[in-house]
């Protein structure tokens, strides 16, 4: 079979539906008008029409729509395929009773707007996730309305600022630093800033925990209104001395607030109320099993002491004898961060997760990530370089250390592993490791497909000391080769033009 046999198939290279159409080729017939387009001008005035006919608009039937699509989907990756070992994203596998639960008519097709008292069921059903997540964490407050974990990270941080205002009157003025290890996710410093906030950074030690010594220092520097902390942090280490962190910030008149993205390695095992902490969120559509990415609605809860839980936003859902209501009379409340009470969907499938689960199920989850990370771990080792000598909690991390002595880098090892059917890991993140590699199985995945994943990064190891052009040159199986990100994030194309054969990044 030839070259352009092979290419030309319609399931290897599939045009743009824009190049697909042809003129005059419709799946549809319209119903006859049923106005009397002799007085258009007074039925709709002529500066409300159109007047480009809508040219530049496919024109293809129903078969080309839906083979189009069909091919496309096939191209995709999922988490139905395989194992995502996306680092600090917790892609784990979506159980379909959650999902199946979560389209129960009652639940699905509720108005936001409906009154309460048509809408107990629901309002039960946030209630029990309340408490099941302050069960889970050990802080008591908690509000569902932070859309994701950035919103809740800004809504902790809110939390943070409206109690020590109320605590220290005028002098709060004086208390605007927050603490923020080099380590933590992007979104950390980005929330404290949109809350008022100036930034300084702790540094990490040898062994990727947040620097004691230094920590003290910038206490004792003053005006600290709170610690920003990932724990396990995000190189995948608990932070062993969280204790002491947590007494040295409190000692100088802060608050510490937890980045609950992590979760997923301390869920049933160890709470975060317990260890001092004062506020976190959850990643609902990471920890809890709703679906991650892609655009779909997400959910941060916010989880607080007691302490602060009269700031949490209004409304809260709180149960009056065997009635269920939404509270607005809260005076001290930051006020509204979302509209409605937030992304009911995802308080459906995280209920069903918990509840499906049950306490051994909620720790044998939990013990099975950090296992699965462990394994991969201790696996790959001796092929590729660990920046740190501690045993990781859910994710493993690695650095390219060894391949960059061939000219391999972890870009071409990550599009390397696309030619052996594993989505990539997360690269160069954290920023504290050079060429990081961020490895987080899971607990939806088994001991074969771990193999198969170690077998395959080990043979693209061997490959970058014996063939390093080979992994440079990857990906080679896939329908487009190396794009140049680069240009593509600098100079997107993003609209389709007729006559030009230009696809750029969206």
């Amino acid at each position: 079979m030839s070259i352009k046999q092979v290419t030309s198939h319609p399931t290897q290279n599939e045009a743009l539906i824009f190049e697909r159409s042809q003129t005059g080729r419709v799946g549809y017939m319209l119903p006859k008008l049923d106005v009397d387009t002799a007085n258009l001008d007074e039925i709709l005035p002529a500066e409300l029409r159109r007047s480009d006919d809508l040219d530049g608009v496919p024109e293809v039937s129903e078969v080309d729509v839906i083979r189009h699509f069909t091919r496309m989907s096939t191209w995709n990756y999922s988490i139905d395929l395989g194992m995502y070992p996306l680092g600090s994203c917790t892609m784990k596998y979506n159980s379909r009773l959650n999902e199946k639960v979560a389209r129960i008519a009652g639940f699905a097709g509720l108005h936001p707007l409906s009154p309460e008292e048509e809408s107990q069921g629901a309002l039960e059903l946030a209630y029990l996730l309340q408490e099941d997540l302050a069960e889970i964490t050990g802080l008591p407050g908690v509000t569902l309305q932070p859309a994701a974990g950035a919103h809740g990270e800004m809504t902790g941080v809110l939390l943070i600022r409206a109690f020590l205002d109320k605590r220290d009157g005028e002098a709060s003025k004086e208390r605007r630093v927050m603490l923020i290890p080099d380590s933590a996710h992007g979104t950390n410093p980005a929330s404290a800033a949109l809350a008022g906030f100036t930034v300084k950074t702790i540094k990490s030690n040898s062994e990727g925990l947040t620097d004691l010594e230094h920590l003290k220092q910038l206490c004792s520097e003053g005006g600290v209104a709170g610690l920003m902390l990932t724990n396990p942090s995000t190189v995948g280490i608990f932070e062993k001395n969280i204790k002491e962190i947590c007494d040295i910030i409190h000692s100088a008149g802060g608050l510490v607030y937890m980045d609950g993205a992590n979760m997923n390695a301390l869920v049933g095992v160890a709470r975060p109320g317990d260890m001092g902490v004062d506020v976190i969120h959850l990643n609902l559509h990471k920890t809890f099993s709703t679906p991650h990415g892609g655009g779909g609605p997400g959910c941060g809860p916010c989880c607080c002491s007691a302490d602060l839980e009269p700031f949490l936003p209004t409304p809260r859902v709180v149960k009056n004898g065997d009635k269920f209501s939404l509270d607005y009379n809260r005076p001290d409340s930051i006020g509204r961060v979302k509209a409605f009470y937030g992304n009911f969907g995802m308080f459906v499938r995280a209920l069903a997760y918990i509840q499906t689960h049950g306490a051994s199920g909620l720790v044998e989850a939990t013990e099975s990530a950090v296992l699965n990370a462990r394994y991969v771990s201790h696996a790959l080792a001796e092929e590729f370089d660990k920046p740190f000598e501690s045993d990781c909690m859910h994710e493993a991390i690695f650095s390219h250390k060894k391949q960059t002595r061939k000219g391999v880098h972890t870009l071409d090892i990550a599009k390397r592993l696309i030619d052996y059917g594993f989505h990539p890991m997360t690269v160069y993140f954290p920023l504290i490791v050079e060429g990081a590699m961020l490895i987080e199985p899971t607990e939806s995945v088994g001991r074969q497909d771990l193999d198969a994943f170690v077998d395959a990064m080990k043979s693209i190891a061997q490959e970058a000391q014996e063939n390093p052009q080979l992994v440079i040159d990857a990906p080679h199986t896939t329908r487009i080769g190396r794009l140049d990100e680069a240009t593509a994030a600098r100079k997107p194309v993003l609209r389709w033009k007729m006559g030009e054969q230009a696809l750029g990044a969206s």
